[in-house]
């Protein structure tokens, strides 16, 4: 058996490009935060995960070029040898105390923290527990993980109880959870979960990708709740509201200070380049004194998810500027995003397995910097696109359907 026969035989790609409703890889001529260019035509951008828009920021900008000029565009070495420079160090240090932590270390991907912080602190004595909406890096960083892992449907938290309840006393627990859920917008109910994290002694990691810069004034879900001394471990991402690329994990220093040294995506990967180290000093620096773009953010958002469900749209459980579009079957979903798009509007399409079967969806996100003509424009668009498609009707029949059940 050829181990590629598989790949020369694999045909969905290929018949979606055939049909022209292949939505993925699609290159950009350019983008401007809230607009872009592709196939030479402008586009409203609503599926970026630039939510407070600072990727187009003149201090976040000037920051990057300065390290470029200084520093180069790579460090050429791990942080364990030739690796660290005094701007990771800064960076660190000041995340540490963004999420009033002891200590943070800075990783070169987001999906490069989850694999090395989680498979870092799972021994083959340990079990972790995982929501099955969490993020696939989360779910592959428990695979390399030496322990045990353990699966809870979205939000059940009495599952997760009963689970946990049946660990033997003498395994170490980890929680892993998303602060925001990236697909349905969704936010963990964190007051219970730490409840129960708390009667089993588990220790908990939430992971803050899609919640730092839009949570709690910024600072993600344990800020949102009140209980940032409550939450073990906290990752986040500098690709979305850091305007940047890269990742942090920050907690207790001597926890920190284990993954330092066990995490191997960390210990093998070439460190952060300066750029954009200095990019997410300056994204975070303006977080801080510039609050204004997090309240921008939420009235974009309210207006856009009432404007979505006043057309009839499905947007799920949404409570965060990630608001999905559920149309259901993968090919409907297609045609509509490939309709938005010729009519000027970027969205996302998403498929299982990142959703359930049946539950194909747009997913949709927003900017601080996104204008009120802008976003009314794209409701205008939605709304055109999808009575055209039938998509607004079949929303409202499910709903009703629902209701009368």
């Amino acid at each position: 058996m050829d181990i590629f026969k598989k790949c020369y035989e694999w045909e969905e790609a290929k018949e979606a490009i055939r049909r022209g409703i292949y939505p993925y890889f699609r290159p950009l001529d350019g983008t401007e935060g809230t607009e872009a260019r592709i196939d030479g035509h402008r586009v409203i951008m609503i599926g970026s995960n630039n939510y407070l828009g600072l990727t187009t920021h003149p201090k976040v900008k000037e920051a990057a070029r300065k390290a470029l000029e200084e520093f180069g565009p790579s460090c050429t070495g791990s942080r364990f040898l030739n690796g660290t420079l005094a701007l990771h160090v800064e960076l660190e240090a000041r995340l540490a105390a963004f999420m009033h932590k002891e200590s943070a270390i800075v990783f070169s991907t987001g999906m490069q923290t989850n694999l090395g912080a989680i498979s870092a602190l799972l021994g083959r004595n340990d079990v972790v527990c995982v929501d099955k909406e969490d993020h696939a890096s989360i779910v592959d960083a428990c695979r390399l993980g030496l322990g045990e892992m353990k699966r809870y449907v979205h939000g059940d938290l009495d599952q997760l109880d009963r689970i946990l309840a049946k660990i033997e006393k003498d395994k170490g627990v980890l929680v892993v959870a998303d602060g925001v859920f990236s697909m349905g917008g969704d936010i963990v109910d964190l007051p219970r979960l730490v409840e129960v994290c708390k009667r089993h002694g588990a220790r908990l990691y939430i992971d803050d990708a899609h919640s730092l810069g839009i949570l709690g004034k910024g600072r993600g879900t344990a800020a949102h709740f009140g209980l940032e001394k409550e939450v073990d471990i906290t990752m986040g991402t500098f690709s979305k509201s850091f305007a940047s690329l890269g990742g942090f994990v920050a907690g207790d220093a001597d926890v920190i200070d284990w993954i330092k040294h066990y995490a191997r995506s960390f210990i093998f990967s070439a460190s952060l380049p300066a750029p954009n180290a200095a990019a997410a000093l300056a994204a975070l620096d303006v977080m801080e004194t510039e609050p204004e773009h997090v309240e921008r953010l939420w009235e974009n958002s309210r207006f856009m998810l009432k404007g979505l469900r006043d057309l009839g749209f499905d947007t799920g459980a949404t409570e965060t500027p990630i608001i999905p579009v559920i149309v259901g079957e993968d090919e409907r979903c297609f045609l509509f995003w490939k309709e938005l798009l010729e009519a000027g509007l970027y969205t996302n399409p998403v498929i299982a397995p990142a959703v359930p079967e049946g539950m194909a969806l747009l997913r949709t996100s927003y900017m601080a910097t996104h204008t009120r003509e802008q976003l009314e424009k794209a409701l205008d668009i939605f709304a055109k696109v999808g009575k055209k498609l039938g998509i607004i009707g079949a929303a409202k029949q499910a709903k009703e359907a629902a209701a009368v059940r």
